[in-house]
């Protein structure tokens, strides 16, 4: 007798933002909206982001959940070595380890700082302070991977499917493609059309929520979403109601929805394909 095979359900992706200057404005986030783009470019989504500020007990907090969850969880900034960077400290801490110096990354940074003094024509000592504490950022959760930085060599890390980058973007995304693609090309999908929608004018979102229910109940899978707006330059007051979901389903789900706002005796005056 053959048993069936049980499909593995495929990880959630997460971001994680961190840094106080993210927080208080100082910065703009250049990272969620990027890896949104680098995550559509190869068949996949993201599933949550959080944005955490400098406080370590908060980040290690977050980093055992992620650790726990199963999910393919990046996280973006406080890998450094000064005073307010904790995530390497917060990683260790959730995960119940020591803090030791990678070997990997300690090549890495030394080869980097010698490049650096030969630019400049200067000897450098090993042991010298300043030696001493650029490798503390190769300071990693014992076991950890390192992750390659094509910016400036200086490696980020992971451990199991949570990696750790820089918060510069320049660093980052370049990471996290590599992460992608080499550690879960298996995930990636065919780019197809990641949503449908319709601009609807002249119905109330609650008058239209009995159309979406009935929509997401008749095609499993599918998720039905609606963005209202008031003051739009184009379309003034609206709702922007589409699907996404499952390709083999998405025309078929998009056809009812078309329909039932006709029915219902609403305005569709353009549609969207994305």
């Amino acid at each position: 007798m053959n048993t069936p095979s049980v499909l593995t359900p495929r990880p959630k992706i997460g971001l994680i933002i961190i840094g106080d200057e993210i927080l208080s404005g100082k910065r703009q986030d250049k990272h969620l909206s990027k890896f949104i783009e680098i995550l559509a470019a190869r068949g996949m989504s993201l599933d949550w982001a959080q944005y955490l500020g400098d406080d370590r007990a908060h980040i290690s907090a977050r980093l055992r959940e992620a650790f726990a969850s199963g999910d393919l969880v990046i996280s973006c900034g406080g890998i450094g070595a000064t005073p307010d960077d904790h995530t390497r400290q917060a990683a260790a801490a959730a995960l119940d380890r020591e803090l030791a110096l990678h070997p990997e990354a300690r090549a890495l940074i030394w080869q980097r700082i010698q490049d650096m003094a030969a630019e400049k024509g200067e000897s450098v000592d090993p042991e010298h302070p300043d030696t001493l504490r650029r490798l503390e950022m190769g300071v990693f959760p014992v076991g950890a991977e390192i992750i390659p930085n094509p910016f400036n060599k200086i490696p980020g890390f992971s451990v199991g499917t949570v990696y750790f980058v820089p918060g510069f973007p320049v660093m980052a995304h370049p990471m996290m493609e590599w992460v992608l693609d080499q550690r879960h090309a298996d995930l990636q999908r065919p780019v197809q059309r990641q949503e449908l929608s319709l601009i609807v004018q002249g119905a109330m979102e609650a008058s239209l929520t009995p159309l979406m229910e009935r929509v997401e109940a008749e095609f499993p899978g599918i998720k039905v979403f609606s963005l209202p707006s008031v003051d739009h330059p184009q379309w003034g007051r609206h709702i922007e109601l589409g699907v996404k979901g499952p390709a083999e389903q998405m025309d078929a789900a998009y056809q009812a929805l078309k329909s039932g706002v006709i029915q219902f005796g609403a305005t569709v005056s353009t549609e969207l394909v994305r």
